[in-house]
């Protein structure tokens, strides 16, 4: 993988090639032309609703250090204890996509979203590269380059990889690595001359492949503690991978017939997932090989599995929207089409010898949706209503309501089981279900404002109610709920400033007494102290601070890589654990740097933690990072 980088990089330095790419354009007055005021970054979303509003690139040093923000997003997941590795968000989320979807959203947080990408517009060209390095194999990078070809039309792209080395049952950590993951993204925004029509258009590619270890194989008399041994460990699969390759084509066109008033809009997008599940060594007992290992069967081959599902999505908005200074709208009809395929391997004999053959099944899905969103804001009051609505199936509906620093929001999520919940053909679990829809209602109200001038706070309180929820229970299958589950919490955000110094936290409080197969720890704490201020006659901008994570004991999700789902277990409590992390962040014009040393509490009050049964997190790291902008 290390050869993949030095390309990536000597990719990008020749994007930038014909001009000193380590230098900034200045006149003869020495005056700097081209800096982060000349580079902008807009989003199709804003333009689609009247909002032409084109923002400086980030260039603050907020969060840099923060494994979080490395994936685009804000999220806290429980994950498989090392980074690119398969994850799910802890805090309980409203479902947002209705009809037909694949269900395997393990690695999503790794892949570019092509709705989300930001596009440029820029004076001059512009490139950054984005690098981190851990001291256990840890690393990402990411290069983009961005520039206008003419003042109204500007193109771009950008490459990713990620490594990454296991940290159990090896015994030379910097030689094998678990993850392989490169990511794609080329993007263009073109605006006509006189400003009626908008063009929109992205590709996006993941190739994400992770090792597969089934988590630790205990001993019989190991206790939690006697688990972290790390490279000495053994582990449940010795020859398993998964491998997730995503396409994406998004393109958006907006026409403006009637000024803001009124314009129409077209999307369109074709999407493909393909997944993969490979073990050539099927693990079973030492003293009766019909015994398995770690998979309840082996129903189409005795030795190796190779499951492969290819699922095709192709998706047309036709719309109408339009603004003004207190009121939106939009109205929508949407059609997708999709398609899933099975593939399994099946062993038959030969001539005495054992061989294999793949077997094959589809389903495909046509489906129509209307939808829409009302919104009128007047100073500080706003109410809007938003809903799509699938025919004669699923629907999502919200309503939001605020007034000055207080917001009300009620929403409710009728939606069909995802493919996977009805469907599963593969060499260790087959299933065919009838679930109903679930039903997901949320009732939320946030306060949000100042204290005085040093403090912000953010409080909100949710009650959620699902009935038939659909979950993978303790066997690693699909099951549906009778009752409802009902759960309920606040969250609280809090900054506060004292001269050069701030104090930050997230505290977020789950009660899920009567939610019997949804699994959320009762605290989460994330806490950050640090100095931030100038040096050295204002050339260095510095935050330098100690960061806090913990959550209460809770029994988490297991985690089985053949369906790519976390699912219910009950004999596993990961511990309260608090994870301390030193940092230190600097802003030394174009370049940012972040020095890192996380988990410095290692060993102090227990040998390690865990973040899923059977995964213990990460041991004490020195991470490093950078982002150099170039604006030439």
């Amino acid at each position: 993988m290390k050869s993949k980088l030095l390309a990536g990089i000597w990719l990008l330095l020749g994007l930038m090639a014909g001009t000193d790419a380590f230098a900034q354009i200045i006149d003869d007055t020495t005056r700097v032309l081209y800096s982060p005021k000349t580079t902008l970054r807009l989003y199709e979303n804003d333009v689609l609703e009247g909002r032409y509003l084109q923002q400086r690139i980030d260039t603050s040093l907020h969060n840099i250090h923060n494994e979080r923000f490395w994936y685009q997003d804000t999220a806290y997941y429980q994950h498989l204890g090392n980074i690119g590795t398969a994850s799910r968000p802890i805090l309980f989320q409203m479902p947002n996509k209705i009809g037909v979807r694949i269900g395997k959203n393990a690695f999503e947080r790794y892949a570019y979203n092509p709705e989300t990408i930001n596009y440029y517009d820029t004076r001059s060209p512009y490139s950054h590269i984005y690098y981190i390095q851990g001291q256990r194999g840890e690393q990402v990078f990411e290069g983009t380059h961005a520039r206008n070809i003419t003042p109204r039309w500007n193109i771009g792209v950008a490459y990713q990889i990620m490594t990454g080395n296991r940290q159990i049952g090896v015994s030379n950590l910097r030689r094998d690595g678990y993850l392989s993951h490169q990511a794609v993204k080329a993007f263009t925004h073109y605006r006509s001359e006189n400003g009626k029509y908008d063009l929109f258009a992205n590709y996006t590619h993941l190739n994400h492949e992770q090792i597969e270890f089934g988590g630790i194989l205990p001993g019989p008399d190991d206790t939690q503690d006697d688990l972290f041994r790390y490279q000495a460990e053994l582990t449940n699969l010795s020859q398993a991978a998964s491998r997730e390759f995503r396409n994406n084509y998004h393109l958006l066109h907006i026409y403006k017939l009637a000024g803001e008033g009124m314009k129409l809009y077209h999307s369109f997008d074709w999407r493909r997932q393909r997944d993969l599940y490979q073990d050539d060594a099927i693990p079973r007992t030492a003293d009766s090989l019909r015994t398995l290992l770690f998979y309840p069967e082996a129903t189409f081959h005795p030795t190796q599995t190779d499951d492969r599902n290819f699922y095709r999505e192709l998706q047309n908005v036709f719309g109408v929207t339009g603004n003004s200074k207190i009121s939106f709208y939009k109205a929508y009809v949407k059609q997708r089409n999709s398609k899933i395929e099975y593939n399994v391997l099946e062993a038959f004999v030969l001539n005495d010898t054992l061989r294999g053959r793949t077997l094959s099944d589809s389903d495909r899905f046509n489906q129509l949706f209307v939808g829409g969103q009302l919104r009128f804001n007047y100073g500080p009051a706003l109410v809007s209503v938003d809903g799509e609505f699938q025919m004669t199936r699923d629907y999502n509906v919200s309503a939001t309501a605020k007034l000055g620093p207080l917001q009300g929001r009620v929403a409710r999520v009728l939606r069909s089981p995802s493919l996977i919940e009805q469907r599963m053909w593969s060499n260790h679990f087959t299933w065919g279900n009838n679930f109903n829809n679930s039903v997901t209602d949320r009732l939320e109200g946030t306060l949000t404002g100042k204290l005085g001038e040093k403090q912000f706070v953010r409080l909100t309180g949710h009650y959620n109610n699902i009935k038939r929820h659909v979950y993978f229970n303790t066997n690693a299958e699909p099951a549906q709920a009778v009752g409802n589950q009902q759960l309920y919490g606040a969250e609280l955000q809090h900054h506060i400033q004292f001269g050069p110094v701030h104090f930050e936290n997230f505290v977020a409080y789950t009660n899920t007494d009567k939610a019997e197969f949804i699994r959320i720890p009762e605290w989460l704490v994330d806490s950050k102290l640090y100095f931030q201020g100038n040096l050295f006659k204002r050339a260095l901008h510095t935050q330098f601070g100690v960061q806090l994570y913990l959550t209460t004991n809770y029994e988490a999700y297991a985690y089985m890589p053949v369906t790519q789902q976390f699912h219910l277990q009950n004999g596993f409590v990961v511990k309260s654990y608090s994870l301390l992390d030193v940092f230190l962040n600097a802003d030394i014009k174009s370049l940012n740097v972040f020095l890192k040393m996380s988990h410095i509490n290692e060993g102090l009050t227990a040998p390690g933690y865990f973040v899923t049964p059977y995964y213990p997190g990460m041991r004490t790291s020195f991470i490093f990072g950078i982002k150099w902008m170039f604006f030439d």
